[in-house]
């Protein structure tokens, strides 16, 4: 509730703000933004900002219709005001990988932020996937993310799209009271981590209303976040929503407070899942829910992996020192493609606790052979029907 409130009292104060002050609209183009899909417009768009960032009162900074190719580009605050991003054209990313970029697209240390506006961001991905190294080894550099929000606070984003991210989609770090709502984010099924949103050492952060079609996590909730709720989320292609993983880093925070309710996987490698490394780290990863949620031809619809190493070299000798407990699972139903429909590979040194499931109901797809369910290092309950039969 309290969480709520603080969103409408911003809605109410930009609002507010903007009818008492007046809004001064800052148009790129009058900035000598160059409507041509080519010219790097980055020193347009940030002359705008920073116009927008220095003046009292609320600010729009309005990229109106049209192509504009921008460099990676830093919008930092604090700012004197609130400001609106307002994107009605289509940004288009350098082409290649230029991988020592952490982000294409970045806003930082910024209060009572609006990016909403219809707009598409196109990260040029197809250029840049193929010098992806990632997904084969640890010593890598990463591609850009296509837009990260650090340290934003009090803010929205909604009504954009973004198509084939070099790396992530979307980023949020270190932020407090966010809301995500009608993004839509497109990546092939077989691009590299182009996950879809990805959520670190933030709280209170809100996804809603949202269709995700990617080649990695719809979803990935990972070190420091608690207070997340994701509704209303479509998802798949992709590897579903993911809490995870966790324990790699030695100085990794607990992950706690996280619903993930009324959302739609379809066509995904996994449902929801809970994964770990194998590491000495500890940490405790704790109340979950996972509630209304439909799986249709989901490979691995409910999942905690604490071995997971998705290259190697692995260090199986190991156990994951994350605790995982206090889990509830309730109302989920659809189809498995794989047999094994609910997998809890739980950590032998700390087995996952308080594993609650209520009316889980699976079928797998085309009816050959019944459902299982798989479990190792669990204590847990369950309640109402559960098909497959629980292992706990």
């Amino acid at each position: 509730m309290m969480a709520l409130q603080i969103v409408f009292f911003s809605i109410f104060f930009f609002v507010s703000f903007t009818i008492a002050q007046g809004v001064r609209t800052l148009n790129v183009r009058n900035y000598g933004a160059i409507v041509d899909g080519r010219t790097d417009d980055k020193k347009a768009f940030l002359r705008a900002w920073n116009d927008a960032c220095y003046q009292n009162g609320g600010s729009i900074v309005y990229i109106p219709k049209g192509v504009y190719m921008v460099g990676s580009v830093e919008f930092a605050g604090p700012c004197r005001g609130p400001i609106m991003f307002l994107i009605s054209g289509d940004l288009k990313a350098p082409i290649g990988p230029y991988s020592n970029v952490e982000k294409w697209i970045g806003f930082q240390h910024v209060n009572n932020l609006i990016v909403k506006g219809g707009g598409t961001l196109d990260g040029q991905g197809p250029s840049a996937w193929p010098y992806n190294k990632c997904q084969k080894t640890n010593n890598c550099d990463p591609l850009p993310i296509s837009i990260k929000f650090d340290f934003v606070t009090n803010s929205r984003i909604e009504s954009i799209r973004s198509v084939n991210s070099k790396n992530v989609h979307l980023a949020i770090y270190g932020c407090n009271n966010v809301n995500v709502s009608k993004v839509d984010l497109l990546a092939p099924a077989d691009s590299p981590n182009t996950d879809g949103i990805k959520i670190s050492r933030s709280a209170d952060i809100r996804i809603t209303n949202s269709r995700i079609r990617t080649g990695d996590d719809c979803i990935a909730i990972i070190s420091g976040s608690s207070n997340i709720d994701v509704s209303y989320v479509y998802c798949g292609p992709g590897h579903g929503i993911s809490i995870g993983s966790l324990g790699k880093y030695k100085n990794e925070e607990n992950v706690n407070g996280v619903t993930v309710r009324k959302c739609t996987l379809n066509g995904t490698d996994n449902g929801v899942r809970i994964k770990s490394w194998e590491s000495p780290y500890a940490i405790t990863a704790s109340k979950f829910l996972f509630q209304d949620i439909f799986m249709e031809n989901v490979r691995n619809p409910i999942i905690v992996d604490q071995t997971y190493c998705p290259h190697s070299p692995c260090n199986q000798e190991t156990a994951s020192y994350v605790q995982i407990q206090d889990v509830t699972y309730r109302n989920i139903w659809g189809t498995s493609s794989s047999q094994v429909a609910v997998s809890f590979e739980c950590s032998k040194k700390f087995p996952c606790k308080n594993i609650v499931m209520t009316d889980v109901n699976l079928a797998i797809v085309g009816g050959e052979g019944p459902l299982k369910s798989s479990c190792s290092y669990v204590k847990g309950r369950s309640f109402g029907r559960q098909n497959p039969p629980p292992c706990f």
